[in-house]
């Protein structure tokens, strides 16, 4: 549940009754964030899906009605096409796909949390990263999926024909595996892979330096940033923001996999002071919840184990 204090929805998600509004989980009421009506949105008229082009031939692949609110990346070449994430596994991501693209597909996944690879199992051909989490997230799970489909993490209706008692991670196969500083050609688009581990080991960043396109997964987003499952490193991310930083002179846009697609690259900077105000103890701990807590920083916040 990446979101802001204040978050924003589907227009066409906006409640018709003083009831239906009564039934809504909060997060959901205060929806659409108005800062998508600057994007260029794609009319495909998807039950699940909203698409948006934030730059040539890149399309972002927002799920506004679960509170994750994830966003997907289509990042078409001239010969073939890279997916990064394929989101919650709700929708039909297949399907919305063909209606963007006919190129062949490579699905490259910024980390193997559940809400970024529900629908790799659609396609036969998936990247990964040479990590034993990416090899055991490649099985599938069942637990935390049921988690995200509860009453309090949808806005308005699942899509017609959702199976909620099936709903698990399906696994999928790893095609080909890759590693921190390769390459992948699209035709007339490369994209670089950047290892950026902290938040799951396995996570990585993309760029595209001819665009200056930077894609930062869960490493980098506009909302509170998660940094308290078992297998997240504190002192690897700090590695990996300072990495990204050091790009921000040659970034145009910073694409993020929650919330909003689309912040300057000034963020990246800002976001490795923050974390330094917290790992040295200048920033207090606000208790969030069972073993959690809450550090506000200047212009981000994180969301952290209790100590």
């Amino acid at each position: 549940m990446k979101r802001y204090a204040a978050i924003f929805c589907l227009l066409t998600l906006l409640p018709l009754a003083t009831a239906a509004q009564q039934q809504q989980p909060a997060w959901c009421r205060e929806l659409p964030r108005p800062q998508y009506k600057t994007l260029h949105r794609i009319a495909l008229l998807d039950p699940w899906f909203e698409v948006y082009e934030v730059s040539n031939a890149v399309f972002a692949i927002y799920e506004p009605h679960q509170s994750e609110e994830t966003i997907g990346y289509l990042i078409v070449g001239e010969k073939q096409a890279l997916l990064f994430d394929t989101g919650m596994g709700i929708g039909d991501l297949k399907k919305l796909i063909a209606r963007l693209t006919q190129l062949p597909i490579i699905v490259l996944n910024s980390h193997t949390h559940g809400d970024h690879v529900g629908d790799n199992r659609q396609f036969s051909i998936v990247y990964g990263m040479d990590t034993d989490f990416t090899r055991t997230s490649a099985k599938g799970s069942s637990a935390q999926a049921k988690e995200e489909i509860k009453p309090s993490e949808i806005c308005g209706s699942l899509p017609a024909g959702f199976d909620e008692k099936a709903y698990v991670t399906h696994p999928w196969k790893i095609t080909k595996t890759i590693h921190d500083g390769e390459h992948i050609d699209l035709g007339g688009r490369t994209i670089e892979v950047i290892a950026t581990p902290g938040h799951t080991p396995d996570a990585i960043s993309l760029f595209d330096k001819a665009n200056g396109l930077l894609f930062t997964g869960d490493t980098y987003y506009p909302g509170t940033i998660y940094l308290f499952a078992p297998e997240t490193d504190l002192r690897a991310y700090d590695v990996s923001i300072h990495r990204l930083a050091a790009l921000a002179p040659q970034v145009k846009i910073v694409l993020g996999a929650h919330n909003f697609p689309i912040e300057p690259p000034s963020v990246l900077p800002k976001l490795v002071e923050d974390f330094e105000a917290v790992r040295s103890g200048q920033v207090p701990a606000i208790a969030a919840g069972p073993g959690k807590v809450r550090y506000n920083g200047k212009e981000r916040s994180f969301l952290m184990q209790a100590r």
